[in-house]
Order: structure tokens, then sequence, then C-alpha cells
């Protein structure tokens, strides 16, 4: 495990720092220095004896800490994704639409192996960067490259494929020819249209199981009047398109 692995976060309040062992911050209540031994669940000092806790990154964190180069998948449609598909420890997944790699940090750190395909060599670049930032640099493998054009030259089988970019249909498409028996396909969309071509393209492959998403969530508002949702807004992100290779023994 390498220090980048083994980065922690030290927090107090609102201020929040990720870390590797060893490291050194400057705070305004001080400067922290890490021990090379640092573990989650203890406290650290700074010079003007100002406490800090060691929290262990988690996914939700990921959001915070990872370089943006864009809008990153949201956690309740990466909990949809893996709640439907059931992609676990051991599984292949191939993704494409990388961006930031939220969705890619998270596979990898259930211990799925990922390679994920981005178009853009800078966003690309960023993205094995942010794998390293979350400790999975050795089960995602980020490729600089439009997954469409070289769909011919992937080595499947794969558990899961997931795509986050406009010319998904296509992908989808020839998605048996890439999936494992009983493997899936998630498709994420902003737009209905994409959602809609996604499932077409799905039954016409003669995948199984298809179904479309509208993923949306409410907060609750609790006060002394009552209780109700949120009017702040309705939460809406995307659509999510599933659909299931499973061959016919006939």
């Amino acid at each position: 495990m390498t220090r980048a692995d083994r980065r922690v976060l030290v927090v107090r309040g609102n201020r929040e720092f990720l870390l590797e062992p060893g490291a050194t911050q400057e705070t305004d209540l001080g400067v922290l220095e890490l021990p090379e031994d640092i573990e989650p669940g203890t406290t650290v000092e700074t010079h003007l004896d100002e406490s800090f806790e060691v929290r262990r990154l988690r996914g939700p964190d990921l959001f915070d800490h990872l370089e943006r180069t864009g809008a990153p998948m949201m956690p309740r449609d990466i909990g949809l994704v893996v709640g439907h598909t059931g992609v676990a420890a051991g599984d292949r997944a191939l993704d494409a639409g990388t961006g930031t790699g939220v969705l890619a940090a998270y596979l990898g750190r259930l211990g799925v192996e990922v390679t994920t395909y981005e178009r853009d060599p800078e966003f690309a670049e960023v993205a094995r960067e942010n794998m390293e930032t979350a400790g999975v640099a050795d089960n995602v493998t980020v490729e600089t490259g439009d997954i469409a054009a070289t769909i011919d030259d992937l080595k499947g089988p794969f558990d899961l494929i997931t795509l986050d970019t406009g010319d998904a249909p296509e992908v989808v498409a020839q998605a048996d020819d890439l999936l494992a028996s009983g493997g899936f396909i998630a498709t994420y969309s902003p737009f209905v249209e994409t959602a809609r071509a996604c499932a077409e393209a799905a039954r016409e492959a003669g995948l199984d199981d298809v179904e479309t998403l509208e993923t949306i969530q409410r907060e609750m508002d609790f006060d002394d009047r009552g209780s109700r949702p949120s009017t702040a807004g309705v939460g809406h992100t995307g659509y999510l398109t599933f659909a299931r290779f499973l061959p016919s023994l006939e």
C-alpha cells in the first residue's frame, strides 16, 4: 500500500484536509504534522495544541476532494447502479465517459476491476490522479479514447458496462458481444431522448429486463407546523436505463 492509498481526512468543524501520512499542513489553528503511522480514529494536534480528528476517506468524501472536470455522478445515482446490478468485488466493469471519475472510484472501492474510457486527454489525466487520491489506482485503469471507436478491440466479457456518453446507444447495440451471461448495462443521461434511444437499442439487441428510471429525490422539511417535502427543488438529476444479457440456451 502506498502513502497515497493511505490518505486520511483530518477534520475539525468545517476545516477538512485530505493528507498523506507524514504530511505537513498549515491551518489557521496552527501547523499539523502527521506521523507516518497515523491511523483513522485518532486525533492529532497542531503546534498550538489544537486538536483535529483523523478519519478514513469514504465514498461521499470523494465529491469534496476529487478534482472536478465536470458534474460527477451523484450518490443516489451510483446507489441505483450498484443496487440494480449487484456489482461486487471480483467483477469486471467497463465504463465510458469517465469525467471526474467518481463512479469509477466508487466501483474500484467495492473491489471491482474497472476499465474506464475518457475522450478528453486532459480530463483522463485528471481522472488518473483522482484514482490515486481515492486509493483505487490498482483497480481502475483510465484509458484515453472513444469507447465506440475501440469497441471491437475490447476484451470481454464484462459483468457490468456503465455509460455516460452521448453515443451510448451505439455501445448498447453491441453489449451482447461484451457482457458476461447475466451481466448488466447501465446508461446515464441528463436527457430523456438519449435514455429512450438506449432502451430501444437494448431491446433491438435482444437484452432483457430493460427499464428506464428518472432519478429524483426530495429532502424533507420538519418544523413546528408539520412535515412536508422541501420546496427548494425536486432534486432531479437524470435518467438511468438498465438492461441485462440473458442468452437463451436454445
